[in-house]
This record gives structure tokens, C-alpha cells and sequence, in this order.
């Protein structure tokens, strides 16, 4: 076993680990929460102790899959999917008024939810580190092409430049499911396959 390997296995496993804690602290949150009577501040801190433990969930998928990824243990669930209502979805999760997409998508086989989760981080990721209020995506059958991808922010958009853990993963995903995932100009060109 390779040491590269290793610790992908041991990453592996310590998001495994995590996750029963973490479980335990979102579902005594989530109870709090629906219980309601909690009182100023107490409610607002039970609220953003939920957030926070749904974001930590993410971010140890996240660091699952890469790590998958990276040992070659990861096993896609491929489904049927449209690749326009994958976008959709991917720009729901940020909101409509942040991500506008148009175009025409095609049915293809991918690990849809994982790939979802995947073009929202891109998306985000795009936002976040251009400085932009709005991005445009259009989806022409199996390409999705995101603008704007400021210069400044491209690096770290294809994960090249590591401050973006969702979109480094998301364009590992993208190139491990046979797909590619490029930036022209100031546009992202995303081929999913």
C-alpha cells in the first residue's frame, strides 16, 4: 500500500468516526429545535448549532469522497439524470437570485447526487472567491458553462490553488467520472460524461 494511499485510508476513516458524534449533536439540536420554548438567545444558539452541525456533515462527505477518490475506492451510483435539472437542483441549493441557468440539458448516467453536490460547490465556488453577487450557467446537452470565472478566482475554481475544498473535490469528481473540467476565458467549461 502506497503511503499516498494510506493516509487516503486514514482520512477515510476518520470521517467514519466523525460522523457518530456528529449525528448524536445535529439529531439533540434538531429535537431542541422542533421542541420550541427555548428563549432568547437560547433558540437562535440552538438554530445556528444545527446549521453548523449539517455544514460539518457536508464537509466530512466531502473529505470522504476525495478521499475515495484519491485511494481509487470510490464507487459511483449511477443513475439516469437530466443534466439541465441537475444544474437546477445544483443552483437551488445557492439560491436563484445568485445562480441563473438556461439551456438544454441530456439524460446521461453519473452518480447524480454526488455530481449536484458537486456543480453547487463549483458554482459557490465561483461566487465566493470572484467577489460576485451572480453567476450565469448554461447548459448545452452534457456541457455546463458557468461565467463569470474571474482570473483571480480560476486557480482556485479547478482546485489548483487549495482553498476550496468543495470545488477541488467537485473537479476530481467530475474528471474521475470521465468528464472534464477547463476554464476559457472567463468561463468554466464543465463536461460531464
Amino acid at each position: 500500500m502506497s503511503e499516498d494511499s494510506a493516509f487516503a485510508r486514514l482520512v477515510s476513516l476518520a470521517c467514519h468516526d466523525l460522523r457518530t458524534p456528529l449525528a448524536t449533536v445535529h439529531g439533540f439540536a434538531t429535537t431542541l429545535e422542533r421542541g420550541g420554548g427555548l428563549e432568547p438567545p437560547a433558540d437562535r444558539y440552538v438554530e445556528m448549532i444545527n446549521a453548523a452541525s449539517a455544514q460539518l456533515a457536508e464537509l466530512i462527505d466531502e473529505l470522504s469522497l476525495a478521499a475515495r477518490i484519491e485511494s481509487d475506492r470510490y464507487d459511483p451510483t449511477p443513475r439516469e439524470t437530466d443534466t439541465l435539472e441537475l444544474a437546477q437542483a445544483a443552483a437551488a441549493r445557492l439560491g436563484e437570485d445568485r445562480v441563473h441557468v438556461t439551456g438544454s440539458g441530456v439524460a446521461l448516467e453519473t452518480d447524480a447526487e454526488a455530481v449536484e453536490r458537486g456543480l453547487a460547490a463549483l458554482f459557490q465556488s465561483a461566487l465566493r472567491h470572484g467577489g460576485l453577487e451572480r453567476v450565469e450557467v448554461e447548459v448545452d446537452g452534457a456541457e455546463i458553462r458557468l461565467s463569470p470565472v474571474t482570473a483571480s478566482s480560476a486557480p482556485v475554481v479547478l482546485g489548483d490553488d487549495l482553498r476550496d475544498l468543495g470545488a477541488a473535490v467537485a473537479v476530481r469528481l467530475v474528471r474521475r467520472l470521465g468528464g472534464s473540467v477547463a476554464v476559457d476565458g472567463e468561463t468554466l467549461q464543465i463536461l460531464l460524461a
